[in-house]
This record gives C-alpha cells, sequence and structure tokens, in this order.
C-alpha cells in the first residue's frame, strides 16, 4: 500500500446516541456507537479509499478495545494509534426534532487527553501532504494541546499543510482564555480552516456573515475557509495568497431527509481533504463534500452511516 498523504490528528471515543429526540433528561435508553471527530473524518477518508494515518491515543478499557476494533475494521492504519490505562471519553447526544444535536461530555483525564505527537517520525511527515486536526477533545487537555501544536510546527517545517477545524465544545475548556489562546495557536499554523458561523460565535473571529468571518479568519493565519451552513449547504472563500488565488464560491446542499446530524461536519471535512489531496478545484470540491455530509445525516451515527464513493456519485447524478 502507498504510504498515505493525509495524517489526521485527533480523538476516538463513544457516541451514545438517544432512542428518540428531546433533552437528556427524557431519554431513557441509548445506543452505543464509536465516534469521535478525528476518528469520523479518518473513517469518512477511509471509505472514500483515502485511509490516512491516524494519530489518536485509544483506552486499554472495553470502550477502547471496541473503538480499536472498530479502526482495523474500517482500513484506518493502527501504526501512530497508541494505548493507555486513561478512561474512554463518553459523549451522549441529545437530538432536536429536525436531528440537529447536542453533546455532554464524561471523561475526565481521559485517553484523548495523553495523545502523543512524538510517535509520528519524521519519514512520515515527508510523505505528507496534508496534516488535519479535529480535536475538541483533545485539544482542551494537556499534555495533548501541546502535543497537537508542535505536531503542526513539524509539519509546516517539513512542507506539510494544515487543515483545521476549531469544532470548539466551550464545556470542555477550562476557562476561555485558555480557549482563545489556543485558536490563536493553532491558527497561526493553518492553511484551510473549516468551521462555522455558530462554531466562533463568542470569540474575537465572530461575524454573523461568512465573508466577514472569513476576513477574520484570513487575518488570524488560514488562507482558505470553508463555511458549513447546515442544509443550506457551504461556501468556500480564499485569499489571494491562497495557491489557487481569490476564491468565493458557493453550493446549496442535497435534499435528504435527515436523521441524524451527528458527525456532518466532520464527514464534510473528509470530503474537503479528498478534494485536496487529487487537487480538485474549490467549487467542485464543495459540491463533493457537501455531498459526503448530506448522505451522513440520513442514518443515525456519525461512522455507521459514512458513505462511500459510489454512494456520493449517486447523490451528485
Amino acid at each position: 500500500m502507498t504510504d498515505p498523504a493525509i495524517l489526521v490528528a485527533g480523538e476516538t471515543l463513544i457516541d451514545f446516541l438517544p432512542a428518540g429526540p428531546g433533552p437528556l433528561s427524557g431519554v431513557e435508553s441509548f445506543s452505543r456507537r464509536a465516534g469521535g471527530a478525528a476518528a469520523n473524518v479518518a473513517i469518512g477518508l477511509s471509505r472514500l479509499d483515502r485511509p490516512p494515518w491516524f494519530l489518536t491515543n485509544v483506552s486499554t478499557d472495553g470502550f477502547g478495545e471496541f473503538l480499536a476494533t472498530t479502526l482495523d475494521e474500517n482500513g484506518v492504519p493502527g501504526r501512530l494509534v497508541t494505548r493507555s490505562d486513561h478512561p474512554t471519553t463518553l459523549a451522549f447526544v441529545a437530538h432536536d426534532a429536525d436531528a440537529d444535536r447536542s453533546f455532554t461530555f464524561y471523561g475526565a483525564d481521559s485517553a484523548d487527553g495523553h495523545l502523543d505527537a512524538g510517535v509520528v517520525p519524521e519519514r512520515v511527515l515527508d510523505g505528507v501532504e496534508w496534516i488535519c486536526v479535529d480535536a475538541p477533545v483533545a485539544l482542551a487537555a494537556e499534555p495533548a494541546r501541546s502535543a497537537l501544536l508542535d505536531l503542526c510546527e513539524r509539519a509546516r517545517d517539513r512542507g506539510c499543510r494544515v487543515a483545521f477545524d476549531p469544532n470548539t465544545r466551550r464545556e470542555l475548556w477550562p476557562d476561555d482564555e485558555t480557549l482563545h489562546g489556543t485558536l490563536d495557536a493553532m491558527l497561526a499554523r493553518t492553511d484551510v480552516v473549516k468551521t462555522s458561523v455558530e462554531d466562533l460565535d463568542g470569540t474575537s473571529l465572530a461575524a454573523d456573515d461568512p465573508t466577514d468571518l472569513a476576513t477574520n479568519l484570513f487575518a488570524a493565519g488560514p488562507h482558505t475557509v470553508f463555511v458549513t451552513q447546515g442544509a443550506d449547504g457551504s461556501r468556500a472563500l480564499a485569499a489571494d495568497r491562497a495557491p489557487w488565488g481569490a476564491v468565493d464560491v458557493s453550493h446549496p446542499g442535497y435534499d435528504v431527509e435527515p436523521v441524524d446530524a451527528t458527525g456532518a461536519g466532520d464527514a464534510f471535512l473528509a470530503g474537503v481533504l479528498c478534494g485536496l489531496a487529487a487537487d480538485e478545484p474549490l467549487d467542485e470540491l464543495l459540491g463533493f463534500a457537501n455531498a459526503v455530509a448530506a448522505l451522513t445525516t440520513t442514518e443515525a451515527g456519525a461512522i455507521d452511516a459514512l458513505p462511500d464513493r459510489d454512494a456520493v456519485a449517486a447523490l451528485r447524478e
């Protein structure tokens, strides 16, 4: 097998999906699913015939055994997957009537916070074109936060480009100062960012309009911004200094019947990375990524619903 051109870094955890919509206080039963933002991206890429390197730390507990098996069964290379006896993070999901979701996390001093970028050798970085950090849990904890920032520094020093999804979960952070400082540090190391207007609300980067949001992000470091807009599709904006020059393109998305939006943003990011690795034009890339995300909302759970290329092609016909 040819070595992967993409390295994804972040957490692997358990999502507990509710039996029905409504607040957690009214849910009586849940189903266990493999999840985690970075794991969703890594498996999404594998389903799209682009298996990446995956840097993550998985617990040795029973949930961790399930997660390690899931990664293996989905064709994700295990070379950079480490194990420790720290507990698995558990995320309990609540759905509203439109299948949108919220998360409640449990797992003090969890395995995600002990991700070790030192296991990534220089030879791997020399062969990688893109590093993707989608790590809301890992970035919120030490020593994983410092490890991820160091990985991005090492990657950029060797000519790798960095893609970043802030994917902010404010309840995970010890204080706003740490959150905002980490965002600033990551964005200074980032080439391409995927986000939404809502995700950066309450930060110095916030703006109600995608154009203004992109302008703020350009000043922070990235040259290209992908803004997801839920059922309204997405938009890609690039500054003059981007390799593809100044770009502003939109895609309206696809009309599907949503069941569960968990992991849709991660699926979109997997689609974006596929297009970036293949040097696709941003408008083509945007349509492909929207299709991947739309299909992911049509089944419960993030990983179980991730589509393959044939399903994406069928939706786009």
